[in-house]
Parts: C-alpha cells; structure tokens; sequence
C-alpha cells in the first residue's frame, strides 16, 4: 500500500493515507515525500466528498470507521488490485499468476526491461536492485508487468487478486494448495487458477509450466482463441558452483541457480520474446539478475561455505527452494531451517502436505512459536505432531528461536551450506549475524 501510495505521489495525484501502525521503511519512506499521516488511527473527518477514490488494503477491517464513512458518503472504493486495473486499462497487461515463482518472474521480467531501458509500469512484490519503490503508475508506459496474487482483494471484495487484472499475456507457474483458510479444498484452491485463465482478454497468451499436471490440465483446456506457450526448464549445465544456460549455441553464465529458478527463467524469456525482446538482448540483460529480496537471497559465503535465505513457506517452496541449493552444491552440508509462520503451515489439517519438503537437506530444523498460534486463534500443536506431519529423519522440530541460535552456532560450517526459510524472521534472528558469527 504504501508502494502505491509513492507511485501515485510521483504521479501527480494527491494522497493521504491512515494506519493503526506503520513500520519501517515504509514510516520513513513515507515521511520524505511528505506523505507519512500526522497521526496514527482512523479518523472519520479525514474522508470527505471532495476524496475522489479511496483504496483499501487488505488488511482494513470491515467495521473501519474511515471505510464506512466513505460507504456513507458514496465515494468511489477501490481495492489495491481493482485500482491496479483502473490504472493499467489501457495497456498490454501482463500478468503472472502461480503458487510460486510469481515475484521471481516478474523479478526477471523488470530486470531485464529495466536493462534494456524500456519504460514499463509494474507492481511486483518484492525489493529489486535497481528500483527504488514496488509500483510504477505512469501516462506514457504502454506495458504494465503486474505480478498476480490469488489470495482475497480486500474486506469488502473476495475475489482473488489475479482475477481482477484480465491480462493480455498471462503465465501461470505452478498450482500448489496454500492458502488454507480461504481455500478449504484442492479442488476449490485449482478452481481459482481456472477462473484466471478466463479472464485473459479475447486472442490473449498463456506462458505456463507444462511440468506441473496441474497447470497442464487447466491451461490446456483454456479456450480456443487463446495462444498457449508451454515451457519447461531452461537448458543448462552447472560447473563449479555456477549455473549457465545454453541457447542457439550461446551459453550465459547467471548468478541463481536450481530447476525451479531456470524454469521461472523461461517464463520470463517467453514473456520478453512476446514484447518484442530478442534472446540475444535477453541473455545478456538476465546475466546480472541476482535475485528479487528473500528468493534464494545471498546472506554470505566464502570458499567452503555458503547462508541463504528465502520467503518460502509452503510445501512446493520449501521443497523447490531445498533441492535447487542441493543441486547446486551436491558436495557440501546443507543445514536448512524454516519458520511455520501462515495460517496455512499451522494448521494442523494442512500439516500433512509438508511430507518430505525437506528430505534434500542432510540436517533439517522446523521452528515454530506457540504465540504465533495463539495470535492467529489457532488450535495448538505439538513438536510431534510437526515432526510427524514432515516425515522424514533428518528434521529436527523446535520451538525456541534461542534453542535454534544455539545449535547453528555451535556446528562445524567447513564444507556446509546454511538455509534459512520463513516469510517471518525466527521471532527476530538477525541472518547477516548469524553468518557473521558462524564465521567468527
């Protein structure tokens, strides 16, 4: 939200905005435009007939007062993805939709547009080198790069996000259940990514994952008009640690690496093919991409170690995120741990989809707090049941951060590769100190 909010700013349009609570670096990003509320809470004299729109992040109660005062009012109420359309109507919209891999690819996409100096607006969901803000909103961009979640568009509109944005080239990545709470059932969860595929516009593209079944079946029966571009994994050889990637003869080392990276990887290059990019200018732009913020981010290394750490928290994401830093370092200890920190990963009738999600590490640790249950009015578990649900010998469950800190200090990282896996934090660990200690 407060992306769009600078966005909009650097638009020229007029914006205020309400929080209960801001936090960094949004609060001082926000307060060097000028655009941080002079107090916190919400305040039903800000909203009046002169706003013109109003947009409501997810996260806005339905009871809000200011929300309901601009109900009241009858102004004009958008949710962030209906307001991302309302701005990107008129152009080529891409969107990329999937379990996974979204902001990788849309990482990729922008990286390589940006390289090549072409003016694109975009929303994308994660920190880029070489981008100061998520969202760009401009007049003259005829192409808008928008990465496309299926969770809920906001309070008072329940639709899935991607739903809303009817894209002229859509790709679909991968379907893998998430999103318990919203999505009671598979086949309910996969009805979602079929509904997206209807909404692309009259003789749109479809770039999707033919190595998923699941993306196979739906994007195969999508209908006739639509242009399907199926793509698999970019071929590639990995020697000493580094990744490179063949086409037409040419062959291009990258600096990330893993089946699941090099598939996202085609995604990106067919998108770029289909906006006129060709693979000559591809290669050569997608040889610096060193990953979106938290995707298999670098924390550390030296000559016989290496820290990572990623966002990953379902089972397809751990178990793609585990096996690519395997593959890549097949002669090196991999420790990995990740963070049970969604709804999804505590609750217990979901917690049987993590069988075997971290059979590739050789040591596998499992975190989770017990107040993060109770925060989220969850039914509590045990570490059993976790180390149950995970089934495999080689990991570990606990549920003290300290504990945890503990142990990866006192290991022995010669030759061994450190993961780290959680769309929280550990309850607050520091990775870069972790590493710096571990090597101390």
């Amino acid at each position: 939200m407060h992306n769009m909010a600078i966005a909009l700013h650097r638009k020229g349009y007029l914006v205020t905005g309400s929080d209960d609570e801001i936090f960094e670096p949004s609060k001082t990003r926000l307060s060097n435009l000028g655009l941080l509320p002079a107090e916190m809470g919400w305040k039903t004299e800000r909203i009046h007939e002169g706003i013109e729109a109003v947009i409501v992040g997810m996260h806005a109660r339905i009871d809000n007062p200011e929300l309901i005062r601009a109900q009241e009012l009858g102004l004009k109420i958008y949710s962030y993805p209906e307001y991302i359309y309302e701005q990107s109507k008129e152009k080529i919209r891409v969107v990329i939709g999937g379990s996974h891999g979204k902001t990788s690819i849309t990482s990729m996409i922008l990286h390589v547009l940006n390289a090549l100096g072409k003016n694109v607006d975009y929303m994308v969901g994660a920190q880029l080198a070489g981008f100061d803000c998520m969202v760009k909103f401009t007049e003259e961009a005829e192409i808008a790069i928008i990465e496309g979640d299926e969770y809920l568009s906001s309070p008072t509109d329940l639709r899935p996000k991607f739903h809303l944005y009817h894209p002229t080239i859509a790709v679909m990545s991968g379907i893998a259940w998430d999103h318990i709470n919203v999505f009671p059932t598979f086949e309910n969860y996969v009805k979602q990514f079929a509904i997206f595929v209807e909404k692309i516009v009259p003789n749109g593209t479809l770039i999707y994952c033919e190595l998923d079944e699941e993306v196979k079946m739906v994007c195969e029966n999508a209908r006739e008009d639509i242009s399907l571009k199926p793509y698999g994994t970019f071929e590639h050889e990995v020697r000493n640690g580094v990744t490179f990637i063949r086409h037409n003869g040419t062959e291009t080392a990258i600096e990330i690496f893993g089946n699941h990276n090099l598939q996202n990887l085609n995604a990106a290059f067919l998108v770029c093919e289909s906006l006129g990019v060709n693979a000559g200018e591809f290669l050569r732009a997608i040889a610096s991409f060193t990953g979106a913020a938290k995707r298999l981010e670098l924390v550390g290394r030296n000559t016989h170690s290496a820290c990572y750490k990623d966002f990953a928290h379902s089972p397809s994401k751990l178990k793609a995120t585990t096996n690519a830093l395997k593959e890549q370092f097949p002669n090196r200890k991999l420790i990995a741990c990740m963070e049970l920190h969604t709804f999804s990963s505590l609750n217990k009738n979901f917690l049987s989809q993590y069988e075997g999600a971290m059979a590739a590490a050789d040591e596998a640790f499992v975190y989770f707090n017990t107040h993060t249950l109770e925060h989220k009015k969850l039914p509590p578990i045990s570490t059993e049941e976790v180390e149950k649900a995970f089934a495999s010998k080689n990991v570990k469950v606990i549920n003290d951060s300290r504990e945890l800190l503990k142990i990866l200090l006192e290991m022995n990282w010669e030759n061994a590769n450190l993961l780290l896996m959680s769309s929280g934090n550990f309850d607050g660990l520091d990775y870069q100190e972790i590493w710096n200690q571990m090597h101390s």
